[in-house]
């Protein structure tokens, strides 16, 4: 497990940035495993500057999202699919039929996006954030190392925090569909990404803590390849 500590949020995006696009360099048709919410916006900003002035080429890469709200039609605008839509692939040059989002309306059958991710050769790089309470996509305290992608039910904790996003607390969707960890597990590469002092305890647990479901990021401590890019606050516990 790789740590780099940066000054701010602006730092935490163009080095994650530059990191992704290292990667689609050297592998074009790479699949790239992604994520939503405020942190991840920076990476996506630079990412957006570079194909401006650089033209990095988006047309083979692949790419499957964590997560999405369950209820919520991919065309609304709290969805997750509009989010990357709006945030990222807009403004490159990927084929839109190359992006992946869990389904929110239509998931009797969730473990069949990982089927799906399989039959891409799997995730390349997969970038995480990371909850308050340590869940890595929408896997709340409590689940199974073992879980594939399945319907989970949000944590008070998280709604109250998405609550930001939402008119209104009452508007925040209770259920997601998500990637299971042991889904987030099989990526060949991890880059998990924090800002805040809000995000410290979760960040302290991940690099320092016990390995346990109490903290569903610490199943990364058995991974691999994970890189963990932080900044001042969100490394001020470790």
């Amino acid at each position: 497990m790789k740590v780099i500590k940066v000054l701010n949020n602006k730092e935490v995006g163009k080095m994650t940035a530059e990191l992704i696009l290292e990667n689609i360099h050297s592998n074009p048709s790479i699949v790239l495993g992604l994520a939503t919410g405020s942190t991840p916006e920076s990476t996506y900003e630079y990412l957006i500057g570079d194909f401006k002035k650089n033209k990095t080429d988006w047309s083979k890469v692949r790419t499957f999202n964590l997560d999405e709200y369950v209820g919520l039609e991919p065309t609304h605008k709290k969805s997750y699919r509009y989010f990357m839509d709006e945030k990222l692939f807009k403004s490159v040059n990927i084929n839109i039929k190359n992006t992946h989002v869990p389904n929110g309306i239509n998931n009797t059958d969730p473990e069949a996006y990982d089927k799906l991710i399989a039959e891409n050769g799997g995730i390349d790089l997969q970038l995480l954030g990371i909850g308050t309470n340590g869940h890595i996509g929408f896997n709340e305290p409590g689940t199974s190392f073992e879980s594939l992608t399945s319907v989970v039910d949000l944590a008070q904790e998280t709604i109250d925090v998405n609550s930001r996003f939402f008119a209104s607390i009452d508007e925040v969707p209770k259920q997601a569909i998500s990637m299971g960890l042991q889904s987030i597990m099989n990526a060949k590469k991890v880059v998990l990404i924090a800002i805040g002092k809000n995000k410290a305890e979760a960040i302290k647990q991940l690099v320092n803590g016990n390995i346990s479901i109490n903290w569903p990021c610490t199943v990364l401590q058995k991974h691999k390849d994970v890189t963990i890019i932080v900044d001042e606050e969100a490394a001020s516990l470790i």
